[in-house]
């Protein structure tokens, strides 16, 4: 690889321009575990490798930029989940955080359920054998064929997130001659500690039926009337990335109320509970999520407390960690490309990629890692913005970041805690080509989703 030599950039000092960013690292060779997928480290020689492979060989052989999923941690992150919630409780994987076929077969034999939101994630999901009572259906706004596929399938639970979809999902059903099972999905009041476009309890958003005004209560009222109805449980979710289990507490509290109030008025215990997903993952070394089994335990209490107080028997718990799985089992690489140094500000780290592999930097102001991964170095830190190749200023990858000042062209660099939502949110912006995912376990590599090709591209263009 190219080491071209170039001026230095600006060094750590007394006083650095503001942004996101922690003190310089002592060692920007060490990998912090706690961001980096469990197979990761480096080799003997300072290379970085993910399964027993050299990023080096895995870029010559798949190109960059490109996902690298490790299996063997996110088999392992699945057995967790399943073993801390156990047999009385559901552990649904939350497909939109990342899906594939190869993704759903390590599901089903993992013994995970599958959450999905759109006809695209229900097709995926049954095209790669999952179960279809193993699988829920989500969305705001779910069209009558979508609900038709989900009902003729089979699926487990549909959830059910306003009043025209109540009527919808009964009208099919009753068509179809059968009773399908539903969750009513309700808005909370809870402010999640997250980002405003991914908190999703507060009343003032899309999602969700209030429980504010009784509409939660009336919209019980509607489905238990309906024949092809079957009504066996309250969904709620109140946001994403969240460390605090406060919200979950004050969640779980008013759903258990809601449950009370159905069966005063109604004399139905409703066996079901889903408090969602939205559990946090370490994107930088601030982070400090909490391991499966205490967010198990805690959930647990808090479920039982609540009912306990309220008379009322405990019902079946789900919950639906998507990124908390998926999402710190994979890194991003990609090429250096220029390195353009901004005297007394920073440097600007240009990359092969950019928001067209990874948006939720400019989406939601997301913190990344990113490390120097095709070699070691003794330079001194060098304050980095890593940018992609797009033509938008916002298109930022790690805000701010300590790289080696001697970093060059064709040096491989690595984000990682990439594996949820990047592919899924990925585009064509520019007409970019999305990148590969590729599994690695035990020294192999295999591609499960291809990089597209140009091909690609100019086949949907018919005009």
């Amino acid at each position: 690889m190219s080491r071209s030599a170039h001026p230095a950039g600006p060094r750590h000092a007394d006083v650095l321009p503001e942004g996101h960013y922690s003190a310089p690292p002592t060692d920007l060779n060490t990998l912090d575990e706690k961001v980096w997928a469990r197979t990761v480290g480096r080799n003997d020689e300072g290379t970085v490798t993910v399964g027993g492979i050299e990023v080096t060989r895995l870029a010559e052989e798949f190109g960059t930029p490109a996902y690298f999923l490790d299996e063997t941690d996110f088999r392992a992150r699945c057995r967790a989940w399943a073993e801390a919630f156990g047999k009385d409780a559901d552990v649904f994987y939350a497909g939109k955080a990342f899906l594939s076929r190869a993704v759903v077969r390590w599901l089903k034999e993992e013994g995970l359920n599958l959450d999905v939101c759109s006809g695209g994630e229900l097709a995926t999901a049954l095209g790669a054998g999952m179960p279809a009572e193993r699988i829920a259906f989500h969305g705001n706004n779910k069209s009558e064929r979508e609900i038709r596929r989900a009902v003729e399938a089979g699926v487990g639970r549909i959830v059910l997130d306003s009043f025209q979809e109540i009527v919808r999902v009964a009208h099919v059903a009753q068509e179809l001659g059968v009773r399908q099972r539903v969750q009513i999905r309700v808005t909370v009041g809870v402010e999640a500690h997250t980002h405003e476009f991914i908190a999703t309890a507060h009343e003032d958003q899309k999602f969700g039926i209030a429980l504010a005004g009784g509409q939660a209560a009336e919209a019980v009222r509607r489905a238990l009337r309906l024949d092809g109805l079957e009504l066996i449980g309250i969904h709620s979710h109140i946001g994403s990335q969240i460390f605090d289990m406060a919200g979950f507490e004050v969640s779980a509290r008013r759903v258990v109320q809601l449950l009370a109030e159905v069966r005063d008025e109604h004399g139905v215990e409703l066996p079901e509970i889903d408090l969602g997903g939205g559990l946090g993952i370490a994107y930088t070394s601030d982070d400090d999520p909490r391991e499966p089994h205490e967010i198990a335990k805690a959930l647990g209490e808090i479920v039982t407390r609540e009912c306990e107080s309220a008379g009322l028997r405990t019902p079946r718990i789900s919950v639906e960690p998507g990124r908390a799985i998926v999402g710190p089992t994979a890194f991003t690489l990609y090429e250096v490309g220029t390195v353009k140094h901004l005297e007394g500000l920073r440097t600007y780290v240009s990359v092969d990629g950019g928001m067209s592999d990874n948006i939720r930097t400019a989406l939601y102001d997301a913190e990344y890692s990113v490390a120097l991964v095709s070699r070691t170095s003794d330079a001194e830190p060098m304050l980095s913005r890593v940018v992609g190749k797009h033509c938008e200023s916002g298109d930022i990858v790690v805000k701010d970041a300590f790289l080696p000042a001697d970093l060059a062209p064709g040096d491989l660099i690595a984000v990682p805690a990439t594996g949820a939502y990047c592919r899924s949110m990925a585009s064509n912006y520019n007409h970019a080509l999305r990148p590969p995912v590729v599994a690695v376990r035990d020294g192999a590599a295999r591609v499960i989703v291809r990089r597209e090709t140009e091909e690609d591209l100019l086949r949907l263009d018919v005009g």
